[in-house]
């Protein structure tokens, strides 16, 4: 059946699929793969299919913010999607991640309202741990900048006290700033599909957000690099687990 939103179908063929948030950066997810196919492009959700070291992948972008990840990760699993792996950017929230340093996250503040529709706050927005691991052990053995631990999902950057939350999130020791993670998270737990976010740091400690993601999309070096590690890391812990079953 034709999803609704992302255009596809099971006919598809993939049991795995990167979601990154910008359209544009399938651009740059497929050089990383061989036998491309332009797929759908309806609204923000662009899609292309193509094979990694022969594993059948999909790349689907989910626009900005918890409710349309949501939309793209539900609808991929009604075509037979079971791992799924965000490839995202994120403001450090910690002066140890750099700029172009991956965040591996390990558990999400659920500060946004798409993860809370589905499921009270006190229930965890957690990754599955297989699929986690063999993230962390591909960042390992490529020798990639990275960090392990908890992301903070939110739903804006213009709120009157961005300042005083990215301080107090701070100190309660998260490690950076998206949007989708939380959503992601809870959705797989709760329909029993594979989930991981890897997030590449595009704004640096206590810099200017809207300033610093502006040079990201220019093209700035550092994240760029992020951007290129957090891809290659993603499909070698899809490649790894898919293969193993």
């Amino acid at each position: 059946m034709l999803q609704p939103h992302i255009q596809l179908d099971e006919t598809i063929m993939a049991h795995c699929a990167l979601l990154p948030g910008d359209p544009a950066r399938l651009d740059r997810i497929a050089p990383f793969l061989s036998d491309v196919t332009e797929l759908a492009y309806n609204r923000e959700f662009r899609s292309l299919h193509g094979t990694y070291k022969g594993l059948p992948v999909l790349a689907v972008s989910t626009g900005i913010g918890g409710a349309s990840a949501g939309i793209a990760a539900e609808e991929l699993h009604n075509i037979g999607v079971r791992a799924m792996i965000r490839i995202g950017s994120c403001g450090s929230l910690q002066p140890k991640v750099k700029l172009g340093d991956l965040v591996i996250v390990n558990g999400a503040v659920k500060d946004d309202g798409a993860s809370k529709t589905y499921s009270q706050a006190i229930f965890p927005a957690i990754p599955d741990a297989e699929l986690m691991f063999a993230c962390i052990e591909a960042a390992k053995e490529q020798g990639f900048a990275h960090h392990i631990g908890i992301a903070r999902s939110h739903d804006s950057f213009y709120t009157d006290q961005e300042a005083e939350i990215d301080a107090y999130w701070s100190r309660q020791g998260v490690l950076g700033a998206d949007m989708e993670t939380a959503a992601l998270f809870t959705i797989g737990s709760l329909r029993g599909f594979k989930t991981a976010s890897i997030l590449n740091n595009v704004v640096a400690y206590e810099q200017d957000t809207l300033e610093s993601i502006g040079s990201y999309v220019s093209g700035e070096d550092l994240a760029m690099q992020g951007e290129r590690n957090e891809i290659l890391t993603a499909l070698e812990a899809l490649r790894r687990v898919i293969k193993d079953g």
